[in-house]
């Protein structure tokens, strides 16, 4: 994003033939498909979805809920979403090009949200434990949170060895990270597994865990703060 670890120019450079690589369009299905198999999605269903990209996992996604705000900081990808959006005639996703880490890009937001979810995003993102707690406080009571990304590697999945990420997370480190953050029933799955050859030329395994977890309701609140008899 605003900062080192996010190349809007890379991204922009990529997005005219970002949908024509397979492996992405792989996980893009893995994730929406997980997604949807998980979430307990309404169609009352105020969304937001960070990293959106090109709508890959957008427009499976977004069928299943009212509205979606659709946000990246790629002006050019948004566009591909744009051209997606007017090719099938959807009208409930709404897109915004801008920085989710930034207090100021974040004004143009219409908080609070039921549900907000990202695949493939969480690693390009400096920060991560302020950053959950700027979702937490994006999030409606009771309101769900869903990202996708990968497993904690050996640093070598990313082709550029010049490109600033984080290798993966480790799935307890970061279910710490959303309790401190205020989260509950975080839960993880495993969404999908990348076969590749890494940038050292090996063939190796990459899993995506797809983690849930939830802004406690007002209603939850009082039940775990009641004395117990």
């Amino acid at each position: 994003m605003k900062n080192n670890w996010h190349s809007s120019e890379k991204f922009n450079r990529q997005a005219a033939d970002f949908d024509s690589n397979l492996r992405r369009t792989a996980i893009a299905d893995a994730v929406a498909s997980a997604i949807t198999k998980t979430v307990p999605l309404k169609g009352s269903t105020e969304g937001l979805e960070f990293g959106c990209g090109t709508g890959l996992v957008t427009m499976q996604v977004a069928p299943r809920i009212r509205h979606l705000t659709a946000i990246d900081t790629s002006h050019r990808m948004l566009g591909v979403l744009e051209g997606k959006l007017l090719a099938s005639g959807t009208k409930n996703i709404d897109t915004l090009c801008l920085d989710l880490s930034s207090a100021e890009d974040r004004r143009r937001l219409k908080p609070p949200y039921d549900f907000i979810y990202s695949s493939m995003t969480l690693h390009h993102i400096d920060s991560t434990a302020p950053f959950l707690g700027v979702l937490f406080n994006l999030l409606s009571e009771g309101g769900v949170l869903a990202i996708a990304d990968l497993d904690h590697e050996e640093g070598l999945f990313h082709d550029d060895p010049e490109e600033k990420v984080h290798p993966g997370f480790d799935r307890k480190e970061l279910a710490g990270m959303l309790e401190q953050a205020g989260f509950e029933g975080i839960a993880f799955t495993t969404a999908h597994t990348v076969e590749k050859k890494n940038r050292a030329g090996v063939e190796a395994s990459y899993p995506i865990f797809l983690l849930t977890a939830r802004k406690p309701s007002a209603i939850s609140l009082l039940t775990s703060s009641s004395p117990r008899s």
